[in-house]
């Protein structure tokens, strides 16, 4: 009796390897192809040359450029149209690239009065506040307030509840 030979040779073996070790490696680095993204829309550079200030209203201007992306904070006098191009690297925070943004004002009878540009560069970087305020009182962990909330137990005094008591009198 013949030994018989095996199913795969060493060199087909290897190959079979080297072809799946490449396709890993191919398929990481798709991974990590940066996604660009477009958010926001301005409008054509003429269409935005013609709005005229003292001319136009806030209905022509909505006409020719559709719905703003955000309105002022306070008072409706001025339109802001925002667009953005992002860049994201797999799992990573996005990196802005550009950022446009034409800001429309207008006066009491809804009339343009100026229109202004802004670019990534006009903007600030803004460091919020981390500190918290302190809260009177406790603050109850999930299983203490699981057993606080069990069935048939009497309810607790108003100076636990309230431990402050607001400095009135205890009823």
């Amino acid at each position: 009796m013949k030994p018989s030979k095996p199913a795969f040779s060493k060199t087909a073996l290897r190959a079979t390897s080297l072809k799946t070790a490449a396709a890993a490696a191919a398929m990481a680095l798709m991974a990590c192809t940066p996604t660009v993204s477009q958010r926001g829309y301005l409008g054509d550079k003429a269409v935005e040359a013609s709005i005229k200030p003292g001319t136009d209203t806030k209905t022509t201007v909505q006409d020719r450029l559709g719905y703003a992306s955000t309105t002022a904070a306070f008072g409706n006098d001025t339109w802001y149209y925002i667009s953005a191009t992002e860049k994201q690297v797999a799992f990573f925070h996005p990196t802005v690239l550009r950022r446009q943004i034409l800001a429309i004002s207008f006066d009491k009878d809804n009339r343009v009065t100026g229109l202004r540009h802004y670019t990534l560069q006009d903007g600030h970087v803004i460091t919020f506040e981390s500190r918290q305020t302190p809260a009177r009182g406790r603050e109850l962990t999930f299983l203490q307030q699981l057993l606080n909330a069990t069935p048939g137990t009497q309810p607790t005094s108003i100076q636990q509840t309230n431990p402050g008591n607001g400095g009135g009198p205890i009823p």
